[in-house]
Formats: C-alpha cells, sequence, structure tokens
C-alpha cells in the first residue's frame, strides 16, 4: 500500500492568461466626460466568450484524468497479465473496502483482484517480519493465517526449526523462549514502502513487497541497538478458501536508500516509541 500517490489535488494548477497589461479607456468624444458612465453592452465580447471556453475544456480535462488515473484501480487485463508492471500504480482511496475481516489477528478477506493480492502481500511481510514470529503460539497463529492450508504445516516445521535454536536466540539478545531480557523492549517490525504485481492470473498472483525494517534490542544495556535495513518479499499467492495465502516467498536486499545525517535516538526514546506506535492494516 503507496502513500505518496496524492495526484489529482491542487486547485489553482490551472489559471486564466492575462496579458500583464493596464488598459485605461478613454471617454467617449463629443460627451460629457463626467455625466456618463460605461454604455452597456448588447452581447458577450469574443474575449470573454474564449476565456469561458477554455475553463470549460480545463475542467473536462481534470474530470478525465481524474476518471482514468485517480481511483487507484490497477485492472487487469483478460490475458491476465498487469497492464505495466514497470510503472507503480496509483494507491488513492477506490471506496473499496480492502479487507472483510481478521485471522489470527492478522487482515484477511482481501478481494480477489489484483490490488488484493497486493494488500495481502503487504500485511503478511509485516506479519512474517513482527516480533510474534519468535514466540512459538504467535508464530503458529501467523504460519496457519498467513500460508495456504496445503504447505501451512510444512511451513509451521520449517519456522520452528529457525525460530526455536537457542544459539540464534543467544546471539541476537533474547532469551530461549523468545523474550526479551528484563528491562529491554525487542523490535522486530517491517514499514512496507509500496508493492509490486510481477504476475497475476486467475487463482495465482506473484507480488513483490519492498520495505524496511527496524530489528534490535532498545534499552541502556543492549548489545544489539536498533538498526534499519531494507529488504523485497517476493510472495507467491494462491486464492483458496475465499482469500489469498501465501504458497512461497524469496527475500532479497534493498534496495536500500542513503542515509542521512541524523542523531540515533537514546535507548529510552527508542523503547517508548516501540511501545507507543502500534503498525497499521496496509491495503493498495
Amino acid at each position: 500500500m503507496s502513500l505518496s500517490d496524492d495526484g489529482g489535488y491542487g486547485g489553482d494548477g490551472h489559471r486564466g492568461s492575462g496579458t500583464g497589461q493596464t488598459r485605461t479607456r478613454l471617454p467617449d468624444t463629443g460627451g460629457d466626460p463626467y455625466g456618463s458612465g460605461r454604455r452597456p453592452r448588447a452581447g458577450m465580447s469574443s474575449r470573454n466568450l474564449v476565456t469561458i471556453v477554455g475553463v470549460v475544456v480545463l475542467l473536462l480535462a481534470a474530470i478525465a484524468f481524474a476518471n482514468r488515473g485517480g481511483s487507484g484501480n490497477s485492472e487487469t487485463p483478460s490475458d491476465g497479465s498487469p497492464k505495466d508492471t514497470a510503472q507503480a500504480q496509483p494507491t488513492a482511496p477506490t471506496g473499496t473496502r480492502p479487507t472483510t475481516g481478521k485471522t489470527g489477528g492478522i487482515a484477511s478477506g482481501f478481494a480477489k483482484t489484483e490490488q488484493g493480492a497486493q494488500s495481502a502481500a503487504a500485511n503478511y511481510a509485516v506479519a512474517l517480519t513482527s516480533d510474534g514470529m519468535y514466540l512459538t503460539a504467535r508464530r503458529h497463529e501467523i504460519a496457519k493465517a498467513v500460508y495456504a492450508p496445503a504447505v501451512a504445516a510444512a511451513r509451521k516445521d520449517d519456522l520452528d526449526k529457525v525460530y526455536s535454536d537457542h544459539a540464534f536466540l543467544g546471539r541476537i539478545g533474547l532469551k530461549p523462549d523468545g523474550t526479551a531480557p528484563k528491562g529491554m523492549a525487542f523490535v522486530s517490525r517491517a514499514n512496507p514502502v509500496g508493492t509490486k504485481t510481477e504476475a497475476f492470473k486467475g487463482d495465482t498472483a506473484r507480488v513483490s513487497v519492498w520495505y524496511s525494517a527496524l530489528f534490535g534490542l532498545a534499552g541502556t544495556q543492549s548489545k544489539n541497538p536498533v538498526t534499519e535495513s531494507w529488504y523485497t518479499n517476493t510472495f507467491d499467492l494462491q486464492w483458496t478458501g475465499g482469500d489469498w495465502k501465501v504458497t512461497d516467498f524469496t527475500q532479497k536486499d534493498g534496495p536500500a536508500p542513503i542515509g542521512r545525517d541524523q542523531a540515533a535516538a537514546s535507548a529510552e526514546d527508542m523503547t517508548k516509541a516501540v511501545q507507543g506506535y502500534g503498525g497499521f492494516t496496509y491495503a493498495r
């Protein structure tokens, strides 16, 4: 779901043309220059007519542009391929409800459309990167909610092997049960920047999600402070049980922007931010 696609606004983008000159009207010859005012015109001047026609043309063009691109709908041609995967589609509101509910605390009930697949992929990227993946019970809920039933059991076992490894948990500063040491806050959060449809046809879709990730332990004694990194996850999705579910996904680094020269937050401020700012349900 991109938030910068707010095009179509700005009421003074079209202004009438002006000459920039000052016109002085001299009094009519043979009459009293002070007694009689300007005589009423019998009809509309050609200048006024041209101005009105120009305004109407600009108004019609603006309406046509809004109807064409302002809806945020990236419809798919009949052959199942996206119109143009090289161009990011606008994310202006469509008026369509993005989800119909939640499953295991994760948004669900996405539409069987290209936009629905992108919304599902963004929310699944957040769930699979969350700190809940380090807690056994919550990890099982996430796997059941995100993965297609045909692969959920196998994926759950694979995830258990990774996230239950005590050596791995120790390296990142967590206790064997996946919780943070006393006085520290564990941060693992994905922040999607945008989504892109790689393929869409019938009951299957492939969607890439570009996101930044915060990861580490916030606390004065932390040896793994919270850092930022960038990734792109590409999800293979299948329409099953009336919703989009993951069958597989891959991850690659970046693209990462150049970091600005900003002072890092203190451990206290980072902890307050993590605990005080909640996440979102992402919709395309």
